[in-house]
């Protein structure tokens, strides 16, 4: 709750900077909904997948979900890049997958700041819908059922908004800032 009041006083962290992760199973709408927060409030915007080790890119497109071993430099990468990112522009925006408590811990902890965590959540058959008719991602629709049976969904006592992926984007970047309590920029 202390978090919440600071970020609508306008407090963010000591250094003024913000982190906003945004997070879900893969085909939830991620990218598309970090890259236009990010463009909106002018910010840096972090594309998760890309900070991945290209052995781990390899392991899913062979259709092997990640295991802990594959995610601990890959969110410590992520997350390191996310808060040097904040704290150069003031805000930053990323989308990562975040599916465990002890990854937006992980994530937390790499970036040095605390970070604020929009979930994006619907019924799976909308997940595997948009995961069938996307072309050229590495992810195929058959690990949605892993990443689905890994998903911890955030708890009151963390910073976190569950957003319905199923509405446009446009509601859903009023919905976080109003959440949020300010506007960023």
């Amino acid at each position: 709750m202390r978090e919440r009041m600071a970020m609508r006083q306008g407090c963010g962290t000591a250094s003024g900077a913000r982190a906003i992760v945004v997070m879900g199973v893969s085909g939830s709408g991620k990218s598309t909904l970090g890259a236009r927060l990010a463009a909106e409030w002018h910010a840096p915007f972090l594309e998760g997948d890309a900070y991945h080790a290209a052995a781990s890119v390899a392991k899913m497109r062979a259709g092997h979900p990640l295991t802990d071993a594959d995610r601990w430099p890959w969110l410590d990468r992520l997350g390191a890049a996310l808060g040097e990112s904040a704290r150069t522009n003031g805000v930053a925006v990323a989308a990562c997958s975040a599916l465990r408590r002890v990854y937006r811990d992980r994530l937390a902890q790499a970036a040095r700041l605390p970070l604020y965590f929009a979930f994006l959540d619907t019924e799976r058959a909308e997940i595997a819908r948009r995961m069938s008719t996307r072309e050229g991602h590495y992810m195929p629709p058959c690990l949605l059922d892993s990443q689905l049976a890994t998903l911890e969904r955030p708890t009151p006592d963390e910073r976190a908004l569950t957003l319905d992926a199923g509405r446009p984007p446009e509601r859903l970047i009023r919905d976080l800032r109003a959440w949020l309590g300010e506007t960023v920029a």
